[in-house]
C-alpha cells in the first residue's frame, strides 16, 4: 500500500519514522511530510500553540501539496492525533483514497462528506481526553452516514499518544496490540485490491 503518514501536534518526532519504518518493512510505501517545516516540540501545549499560529487552513494546503504527487496511487491516509485529523480530511477529500487509519485522533465532518466503503480505522486511548466518548458516538455515526466502513479500537488505561515510546503516554503493551492490528487491516486493504 501507498502510505500518507502526518505526524501529531509534537511535530515529526523519532516515533513517527519509526513507525513509517515498521510500516515500510510490512512491505508498504510510506511519506511523513513534514507539515511543521522542522519543528518538534516536548510538550502538547508548545505544539498546540505552533499549530494555531500556523493556523489549520495553512497546515491542510502543506499536506495537500505532500499527498497530491501520489494520490493517484491510491492512497491509504494515516496520522497520529493532529495528523490524524488531517489525515481524515484528506481521505475523505480523495474520492482514489484507499482507506484510513486513524491513530489517537479524529476531526469533524462536513455534512455533504461521501466515502462510499472507505475502510476507516481508529485506535484510541480509553479514557482520552481529546477523544470523549460522546464525541467518538457522534463521530462513529457521522462516519457511518458517509458510507465509510468504520472500526474503532479502544486502549483502556493508555495515555493519548501511548505508540510514542519518547512520550509520557507511552503504553508498549497497547502500542504492541496496536501495530499488530493496524498491519493486519492495511493487509485486508491490499488484498481487497482490484
Amino acid at each position: 500500500m501507498n502510505i500518507m503518514l502526518f505526524h501529531s501536534t509534537y511535530g515529526l518526532r523519532p516515533a513517527v519514522r519509526e513507525a513509517a519504518d515498521r510500516l515500510r518493512a510490512a512491505g508498504h510505501e510510506v511519506w511523513t511530510p513534514d507539515l511543521f517545516e522542522g519543528r518538534t516540540f516536548t510538550t502538547v501545549e508548545e505544539g498546540m500553540e505552533f499549530n494555531e499560529s500556523v493556523g489549520k487552513d495553512e497546515l491542510l494546503r502543506r499536506a495537500v501539496l505532500a499527498a497530491a504527487p501520489y494520490s493517484e496511487r491510491g492512497l491509504v491516509y494515516a496520522g497520529f492525533s493532529l495528523g490524524a485529523s488531517v489525515a481524515q480530511t484528506l481521505a475523505l477529500g480523495d474520492e482514489r483514497a484507499r482507506g484510513l487509519l486513524l491513530l489517537h485522533g479524529t476531526s469533524d465532518i462536513a455534512p455533504n462528506a461521501t466515502a462510499d466503503e472507505l475502510p476507516v480505522q481508529l485506535h484510541v486511548a480509553e479514557p482520552d481526553p481529546f477523544e470523549t466518548d460522546d464525541w467518538l458516538s457522534a463521530w462513529y455515526l457521522q462516519m457511518g452516514r458517509t458510507g465509510a466502513d468504520v472500526e474503532i479500537h479502544r486502549y483502556p488505561g493508555a495515555g493519548h499518544l501511548y505508540t510514542d515510546p519518547g512520550l509520557p503516554d507511552w503504553d508498549a503493551e497497547a502500542a504492541e496490540a496496536t501495530w499488530r492490528v493496524a498491519l493486519g487491516f492495511l493487509a485486508e486493504i491490499e488484498d481487497a485490491r482490484p
